[in-house]
């Protein structure tokens, strides 16, 4: 009951935003352990996808239980975003794999705007095939002045 609530919560805060034209800033957050999954993170990048203006993205989306689906499925969403500047992705103690860490540097590598990103990974599985397809992803990026990580 939790996760189809959370999955509702979201949805509605992305379509509210798309309706009322706030499509610059948006400011996610979904608390510790709402367990949304894969599909609730392929839900928030399918309705990303159509925030082609957005330039300001912040996602808190750790302890989540999302997937390489779900990664690959927010990576998917984000590729639309193609005048994103500054995002922070916060999607630490999730279980994203190397095939999610890929999916989502290949989503991100359209995002060629990006100056500013804040990307906590911590406490997933990526390895070093992930690593090197998110880097892969990022290379495109050619305006990246800013890449923060934790360790």
């Amino acid at each position: 009951m939790m996760e189809k609530n959370s999955q509702k919560i979201f949805k509605i805060l992305i379509l509210q935003n798309i309706k009322t034209g706030i499509q610059n800033s948006l400011f996610v957050n979904l608390y510790v352990r709402n367990k949304i999954g894969d599909e609730g993170a392929s839900g928030l990048g399918s309705g990303l996808a159509n925030c082609i203006n957005l330039s300001n993205l912040t996602l808190n989306l750790y302890y989540n239980q999302i997937g390489d689906k779900g990664a690959s499925g927010l990576g998917s969403g984000l590729a639309n975003c193609i005048n994103l500047s500054n995002l922070t992705l916060n999607l630490f103690y999730n279980q994203i794999g190397a095939m999610g860490a890929s999916g989502l540097g290949s989503g991100l590598a359209n995002c060629i705007n990006l100056s500013n990103l804040t990307l906590y990974l911590q406490r997933n599985e990526i390895g070093d095939e992930g690593a090197s397809g998110l880097g892969s992803g990022l290379a495109n990026c050619i305006n990246l002045s800013n890449l923060d990580t934790q360790p």
